[in-house]
């Protein structure tokens, strides 16, 4: 895999700047125009995808990785995880439930499914754990479409019931293996999810992770399409949009959670990467953000 891999909003669609509760439902077959059940490698930068095959089959991959499968078979890749797959359209079909990386995080508190790392497995469509599994994914998409009030709320409840369902599953089923430098950017999201309040410098990361500067700043562009400090900047951008629009805390604590002890200097630093102030931001999403 390689820097040239396309990050798309959804399949096909260009990358857009998304909203920190963003959700999205739809099934694969809903874009059969565009890749005929032949879906290459690609990836989403800001958001993690759930595939829940409900029938067919065929091969998917992560990363370089290739996994032969039946229906039901499911998957959840974190944002910039290379993937795709090649099935038959006119037997095979998936429900893709797509959640920005701000809901997942407020996501991962409520699931034992780790989020930073890809998950595949097959199974049994007479299990009553995976029948379970379905039944969920019906749910989700039931709310999505409805658009009802607290839908947004709602959705978060119930992805992190499935994620959850998916972890029990996959406790009894092979972990899918990941290629070395797949990995290695991997366990870099971690350590950023861990530290980036701390102000680590790149070469901090670099020692922790027992690589080289090259090595890691490779992974980072490769899986993520940017340099490592931006990645660290990107994920204090999140949190920050995240804490704006689920808390009321003031501008100065938001600034201090995120690791500057100047809310002025963070106000520059949300203003120049959004292109407004922050409290402007928080005032134009607070009670308008919806599920789609």
């Amino acid at each position: 895999m390689t820097g040239s891999i396309p990050s798309f909003f959804v399949y096909g669609e260009p990358e857009q700047t998304l909203e920190p509760g963003f959700f999205h439902v739809e099934t694969v077959m809903a874009r059969r125009n565009l890749h005929q059940g032949q879906v290459k490698a690609h990836k989403h930068d800001q958001m993690g995808q759930i595939t829940y095959w409900l029938s067919g089959g065929g091969t998917y991959f992560i990363d370089d990785k290739p996994l032969d499968f039946s229906a039901p078979a499911v998957s959840f890749v974190p944002s910039g995880t290379v993937h795709g797959f090649s099935v038959d359209p006119e037997m095979s079909d998936a429900v893709v439930v797509s959640i920005a990386d701000g809901a997942l995080l407020s996501i991962r508190e409520n699931t034992t499914l780790p989020l930073d790392r890809p998950t595949m497995i097959r199974g049994d469509s007479g299990d009553r754990h995976w029948r379970r599994l379905a039944e969920l994914l019906d749910i989700v998409a039931d709310e999505y479409a409805g658009g009802a009030a607290g839908a947004q709320q709602m959705l978060a409840s119930l992805v992190a019931a499935v994620l959850t369902q998916i972890a029990r599953l996959a406790a009894a089923a092979p972990a899918t293996a990941q290629a070395t430098q797949a990995m290695l950017a991997t366990e870099l999201r971690r350590l950023i999810d861990g530290h980036f309040r701390e102000n680590w410098s790149v070469g901090h990361y670099t020692d922790a992770l027992a690589t080289t500067p090259h090595l890691l700043a490779k992974a980072s562009r490769d899986a993520f399409g940017m340099q490592v400090k931006e990645l660290i900047n990107e994920r204090r951008l999140l949190e920050a949009k995240r804490l704006l629009l689920f808390t009321v805390r003031p501008l100065e604590d938001i600034a201090y959670e995120i690791g500057f002890a100047d809310a002025a200097y963070f106000s520059r630093f949300f203003r120049l990467r959004v292109g407004e102030a922050p409290s402007d931001w928080r005032r134009a999403r607070v009670g308008s953000s919806g599920a789609g």
